[in-house]
């Protein structure tokens, strides 16, 4: 049996969440993102499905207490930035964990425990731990669990990864690492992306053989030629395309935020949107909805989460249910 990474829709038994902590990280905002990422968890947590919640010492927890569901379980960790996607463990269908080099996407951000959070999680699990010897973040990729992988040119080849790895090497490891045979190339990500362009802010699978894209909803929207190039690329290999209204335009400090409502969290009984105040959110909230039948899509506040730079997805991973 082929060992792949599963797809986000698959059976969770946990999600991993980062609670904020760093005050420089958060300038002026700390207190709203940690309110924001606090309902995050405790909607997943009164949804019936366990959440460890991660937080950094003691004052951080008795924060985070003050803010959750009692529903929600706290593990105290060494951990740098809350965005556990890129630096949490990657576990695949046999129980085992990837935890790939990390070097603070491209050496902008560098924080003490974000190297070493993942192997902790995952041994602390009693997964079985690969160090692959190369750099890569979980939210540059995304499956299908039918052998389908999506990324980006401007992320995976990005010099500030891995230099001395070719298109074709890398294809090649992520074939043998994730259990794929289909790797889907879209081109760049969202503006002013601190992670070079994720796909997990552009594009995402919804089902095996199925993605949703963003699709601008007004002529000045700042990513519209980025919508419409990755449009053109997923409708070449024949895959099912779903557009999602993008949230327009949304500024911080009078830059493009790269607000997306493509960030959202899978888990077993929720889809959790997050939402920026724009006049799209209930509408973007509804289609994604219709895209998973079976789970509940809800709408968050996350503009404060935005302004750290990631949104829901980005800051938590999911413990796959591993069958015997």
């Amino acid at each position: 049996m082929t060992v792949r990474l599963p797809p986000e829709w698959a059976p969770q038994q946990w999600l991993w969440i980062g609670f904020p902590h760093d005050a420089e990280e958060w300038p002026d905002i700390l207190g709203l993102a940690q309110e924001q990422i606090a309902a995050f968890a405790s909607a997943v947590a009164d949804s019936g499905q366990e959440v460890r919640l991660l937080v950094r010492d003691a004052a951080n927890e008795a924060r985070a207490r003050e803010l959750t569901s009692a529903a929600v379980t706290f593990e105290r960790r060494e951990y740098g930035d809350i965005w556990l996607r890129d630096t949490g463990p990657l576990v695949r269908t046999d129980g085992s964990a990837l935890r790939f080099g990390f070097n603070g996407w491209g050496g902008k951000y560098i924080m003490a425990g974000d190297e070493t959070i993942g192997a902790e999680l995952a041994a602390d699990a009693g997964l079985a731990v690969e160090t692959p010897d190369w750099i890569l973040e979980g939210g540059a990729i995304d499956v299908d669990g039918a052998g389908r992988l999506v990324t980006t040119e401007e992320c995976l080849l990005n010099p500030n990864r891995n230099p001395d790895l070719s298109r074709e090497q890398i294809e090649e490891r992520l074939r043998e690492r994730f259990g794929v045979s289909e790797i889907v190339w879209l081109g760049k990500g969202l503006v002013n992306d601190h992670t070079d362009g994720h796909v997990d802010n552009l594009a995402r699978f919804v089902a095996p053989g199925a993605i949703a894209l963003p699709r601008a909803t007004s002529a000045d929207d700042p990513h519209r030629a980025i919508y419409e190039d990755a449009r053109e690329r997923v409708q070449r290999t024949g895959l099912s395309v779903f557009g999602i209204p993008s949230p327009g335009a949304v500024t911080m400090g009078g830059d493009i935020a790269p607000a997306s409502y493509m960030n959202f969290a899978i888990t077993d009984a929720l889809v959790v949107v997050p939402t920026y105040g724009s006049v799209h959110d209930k509408e973007a909230v509804a289609a994604i909805g219709e895209l998973f039948p079976t789970r509940r899509a809800i709408g968050l506040p996350a503009d404060a989460v935005l302004a750290g730079g990631g949104s829901f997805h980005c800051a938590s991973i999911q413990m796959p249910r591993i069958e015997a």
